[in-house]
């Protein structure tokens, strides 16, 4: 972590790279509308750190660039995420402007009970700029993997996405997952600068829904694949149905489908971080594309049977047996709390 305006030394390389706001989250203590929850426990969240800590936890290099302000929730961000093993000498300190939080209750952000109130306006994060954040430091890892929340807070934060998503020579492969959340675009063409982001990326994560609610596209995984026939891997989500990956290789276009697990959902925040970690993380170590999928799966499973952003993920080599299963035995996992940690999963059966 760096003071604003000063030099980093020069970067190691490591396997991936995530830029973007990470912030402090205070979750309830019990259920219940935000006015009358009485304490809250304080993690960590971010779409973008959410990622580079479940690689990192997998096993993986990892490196995560922002900034934050030089204030006691900024410390605390920089110094968890580096708990994880992730690499947090790119991260400025900006003197004049906070750290982002925010709270949430406990219900599901699918349902009209969830609510969250966000104190991100000004922050240091939406003061990343391709002035002030280390291009060598983005530019070591084998993937860049960034999302479209950081294009919504500010002119600079939109202009330094699409320097890093422009074409130059040594670009690493760049990863970018959609994340549309309608509250951070204002106006209904908005949203159009995720779709200019997404068709200069290498790897793409947009679920049907995001498609839907930000380009009005319909007609399923298909029509999404129309639309974005540019990156050379389309991930399209359906959220419970499961997941399907779109590969340009030297031999044409393939596509192949994996369903979702079973799960007994915990919380559902941040498991769509988890499944893009996953996806890469699989990537990384040039698994198929079925494999990839499983991973995703695997990760976001680790994510919903948990009540915070982040889930501690399967051991490799659990993982690995679980994504290795015939297609029958995979349509018989169902997993709960507690999964991750267990030596093995019955089949069929609830690990809760």
């Amino acid at each position: 972590m760096t003071a604003d305006g000063q030099s980093s030394a020069a970067p190691d390389a490591v396997d991936v790279v995530t830029l973007g706001e990470s912030m402090v989250t205070f979750l309830p203590d019990r259920p219940g509308r935000l006015a009358d929850v009485p304490a809250f426990r304080r993690g960590i969240g971010g779409a973008e750190s959410n990622v580079v800590c479940t690689l990192a936890a997998a096993g993986h290099s990892a490196r995560w660039v922002g900034r934050v302000g030089a204030d006691g929730f900024g410390q605390h961000l920089v110094e968890r995420i580096a708990s994880y093993g992730v690499d947090t000498g790119a991260v400025r300190v900006d003197p004049a402007r906070p750290t982002g939080v925010y709270f949430r209750t406990a219900a599901d952000r699918a349902t009209d009970a969830h609510e969250v109130a966000y104190y991100r306006a000004g922050s240091a994060a939406s003061a990343m700029s391709v002035d002030n954040t280390d291009p060598a430091a983005l530019d070591a890892g084998r993937v860049l993997h960034l999302t479209g929340i950081t294009a919504a807070l500010s002119p600079g934060c939109l202009a330094l996405l699409h320097e890093l998503t422009a074409p130059r020579e040594g670009r690493p492969v760049v990863s970018f997952d959609v994340n549309h959340r309608p509250g951070l675009w204002r106006e209904a063409d908005d949203a159009l600068v995720l779709l200019d982001l997404a068709r200069r990326a290498d790897v793409v994560f947009v679920g049907t829904d995001e498609a839907e609610g930000a380009w009005g596209t319909r007609g399923g995984v298909d029509a999404v694949r129309r639309l974005l026939p540019e990156p050379r891997v389309l991930v399209v989500k359906e959220g419970p149905l499961g997941a399907t990956a779109f590969e340009r290789t030297a031999t044409g276009e393939h596509a192949v489908r994996v369903p979702a697990l079973a799960v007994d959902v915990v919380a559902t925040v941040g498991a769509g971080d988890a499944f893009a970690a996953g996806f890469l993380s699989a990537t990384l170590r040039g698994l198929p594309v079925r494999d990839r999928l499983r991973h995703g799966h695997l990760m976001a499973a680790a994510a919903l049977t948990v009540p915070g952003d982040l889930a501690d993920p399967p051991a490799r080599d659990h993982a690995d047996r679980l994504a290795a299963l015939d297609d029958e035995a995979w349509g018989r996992l169902r997993l709960g709390p507690g999964w991750t940690g267990a030596d093995q999963v019955t089949e069929g059966t609830s690990t809760a």
